[in-house]
C-alpha cells in the first residue's frame, strides 16, 4: 500500500521541539505492514480548530497525484472543523487513521458534526447560566467570592480535566457511533480497547464502563 503521512502538532513551540511528531511517527512504523511504502511526510504545526491546513492539502494533492491513501497517526489529528472534514471527503481521497482503522470520511464527518454541536450547546447553557446568576444579585468574576478551598478544588478538577477530556470525549462519540449501529454494549467495549482507550480510571473497558459512559452523556 502507497501511503503519504500527515503529522500535526497543536503549537509553533511543540513544532520546533518535535514535541508529540516522535510518538506519532512511531505509532505510524508500528501500523505499516511489509511492502507498505511511504511517498512523503507533511508535518502541520497548526491549531486543531482552524480549517486553513496548508499542509494537509499538500498531503491531499500528493494522495490524489501518486493514487495514495493518507495515513495519520491518532483520528485527533484531523481538524475538528466540519468543513475542513467535507473537503477530505470532496477530494476523493481515502484516508487511514492508525488508531481507528475502521473509521472513514462518514464516521468522522458525523463525529466532528456532534462535537461541534455540543460545544456549541455548552457554551450556550454557561452564557445562559451566568446571565441568571448575575440576575438574581451574584457578582461573577471576583476573588472574594471563592474560598481557598473552593479554588484549590477548582484547580485539582481542572488538571484532572486536562489529563482526561479529550480522550473521554472522543471515547463517548465512537461509543454513541457504534451503539447506533446496533452493537452491544461489550462489542464497544472490545472495540474500544482494540484503539488503545481507556476508561477515566485508566482501566480496559467492559460493558459496564460503556453502558456508564453513555449514561453520562445523558446526564
Amino acid at each position: 500500500m502507497k501511503y503519504v503521512c500527515y503529522y500535526r502538532v497543536s503549537t509553533k513551540s511543540q513544532g520546533k521541539s518535535g514535541l508529540g511528531l516522535g510518538d506519532q511517527k512511531m505509532i505510524v512504523e508500528r501500523f505499516l505492514r511489509e511492502g507498505d511504502v511511504i511517498l512523503e511526510e507533511h508535518t502541520e504545526v497548526e491549531s486543531g480548530r482552524k480549517s486553513a491546513r496548508p499542509k494537509m492539502l499538500e498531503a491531499i494533492r500528493s494522495c490524489q497525484k501518486f493514487g495514495a491513501k493518507l495515513l495519520i497517526a491518532k483520528l485527533d489529528r484531523l481538524s475538528r472543523n466540519v468543513a475542513f472534514v467535507m473537503t477530505l471527503r470532496d477530494s476523493g481521497v481515502d484516508f487511514v487513521a492508525c488508531d481507528l482503522p475502521d473509521a472513514n470520511t462518514l464516521t468522522v464527518g458525523i463525529m466532528v458534526t456532534f462535537a461541534q454541536h455540543e460545544a456549541e450547546r455548552g457554551s450556550e447553557r454557561t452564557k445562559a447560566a451566568l446571565a441568571q446568576k448575575k440576575a438574581q444579585g451574584f457578582k461573577l468574576g471576583k476573588p472574594e467570592n471563592l474560598t481557598k478551598l473552593a479554588i484549590d478544588k477548582g484547580r485539582t478538577i481542572r488538571i484532572e480535566n486536562a489529563k482526561t477530556h479529550k480522550a473521554n470525549v472522543q471515547a463517548t462519540e465512537l461509543a454513541i457511533l457504534y451503539r447506533n449501529m446496533g452493537m452491544t454494549f461489550q462489542a464497544i467495549a472490545d472495540k474500544l480497547n482494540q484503539s488503545h482507550y481507556l476508561t477515566r480510571r485508566q482501566k480496559l473497558f467492559d460493558g459496564k464502563a460503556v453502558y456508564r459512559l453513555l449514561e453520562r452523556k445523558n446526564e
